[in-house]
């Protein structure tokens, strides 16, 4: 059901990926009240901090009312990034969707391969390392998956339970608010309509609602 909202959702990303990708979700949020825009950046090329400034100067740009933000992957650790480096940005809430908050276990096997740190570029780094405790009021809420098809399983690298990709045990982080686990693949987090429901009423009500299962 559409709800009026002056809310505002920048939707980001993951590596390898551009915007444009974020295209089912940005309708849905668009469908349930929310004005959107799906930012691209350089996930490999360029620099992590000229990305951060980037994603910094646009979240300021949408001030004077709540501005919310939903991460795919390495989108979701950028968003969390910013939010700790900058306390001037306008008020609102976070979704990360499949995000290695503790870093990757499928990055660091992947960098140690011939041309695997290439492949990773400028995100190497924090997708190795992680993000430090959630220690801000910005309310955080991460949706993991738990169907194992994706790069992750063929690298042999992740624990079960994990979405291919990035483990369960990865998306976790002290100090986010709340933490869903659905039965999708990595890339299925950012398509799956149920995992759109999950978003919005977060965004809306700063918890996850009980019904959407998948």
């Amino acid at each position: 059901m559409q709800t009026a909202s002056t809310d505002h959702v920048i939707v980001l990303h993951g590596i390898w990926m551009r915007g444009i990708a974020m295209l089912p979700l940005s309708r849905r949020l668009r469908a349930a009240g929310f004005s959107v825009d799906a930012l691209d950046y350089p996930s490999v090329v360029g620099s992590w901090d000229d990305s951060a400034s980037r994603l910094a100067e646009h979240w300021r740009q949408h001030g004077g009312r709540r501005v919310h933000v939903v991460g795919h992957s390495l989108g979701g650790m950028l968003a969390l990034h910013v939010a700790a480096q900058h306390a001037d940005l306008p008020d609102g809430r976070i979704v990360c969707l499949g995000s290695p908050l503790k870093g990757s276990a499928a990055a660091g096997r992947l960098g140690r391969l011939p041309g695997g740190h290439w492949l990773m570029g400028q995100s190497a780094e924090i997708l190795n390392s992680g993000l430090a405790a959630w220690q801000q009021q910005r309310p955080v809420g991460v949706i993991a998956g738990s169907t194992p098809v994706g790069l992750g399983s063929v690298l042999g690298v992740l624990k079960a339970p994990h979405d291919g990709t990035v483990s369960v045990e990865e998306t976790r982080l002290d100090g986010i608010d709340e933490h869903r686990v659905v039965p999708l693949t990595h890339t299925g987090l950012a398509f799956s309509n149920d995992v759109a429901e999950l978003v919005i009423g977060f965004l809306r009500d700063g918890r996850f609602p009980h019904e959407a299962t998948a």
